[in-house]
């Protein structure tokens, strides 16, 4: 059976603390793929620059433009036979139908991997990261952030393709 783990846009689909970027980080060693996460790259490029009181004015537009780019970079990668993985965490099913809209028109296939974890355990693991602060903490993550990310929670439905996926063995 053919691999058809490569040449393909892999999407991290969970809530805030479900292990998604663990999980890409994971995948992408098992299948030679290249992570995408955007929580790692808004740190990176706006994180100094940001304000002492984010607000969605502001982190909307800088969120699409590293979504644009990081698309624009996975899809020199699929023609190339290399495997995408976007951390993006896909919370919403309009921003999973989006790409999956995207990646039929390139003619690359995708697979959405589904983290879904209960509520009391991602905030456990939240919790221990804002203290620990470890290789995937970015920024703290506070109670009511977390509490207003699980109002835009959107668990994929039957109407989506959906496939947990577990991570190929060697």
């Amino acid at each position: 059976m053919q691999d058809d783990y490569t040449q393909q846009i892999h999407l991290i689909c969970g809530s805030t603390g479900a292990g998604k970027t663990t999980y890409a980080r994971e995948l992408a060693n098992k299948i030679g793929g290249v992570v995408f996460s955007i929580d790692e790259w808004m740190v990176s490029l706006f994180g100094e620059d940001a304000p002492e009181s984010l607000s969605p004015a502001w982190i909307f537009p800088r969120v699409h433009r590293c979504e644009a780019q990081m698309w624009a970079t996975a899809l020199q990668l699929g023609r190339l036979g290399i495997p995408s993985i976007l951390d993006f965490g896909f919370q919403r099913h309009e921003h999973r139908q989006r790409y999956a809209a995207f990646a039929k028109q390139a003619q690359l296939t995708i697979r959405l991997h589904v983290l879904d974890v209960d509520a009391s355990v991602r905030w456990k693991r939240i919790e221990a990261r804002n203290k620990e602060k470890g290789d995937t903490f970015h920024m703290e993550i506070t109670r009511g952030m977390f509490d207003y990310i699980e109002t835009t929670w959107e668990l994929p439905g039957d109407d989506e393709l959906v496939r947990t996926e577990q991570l190929p063995s060697n």
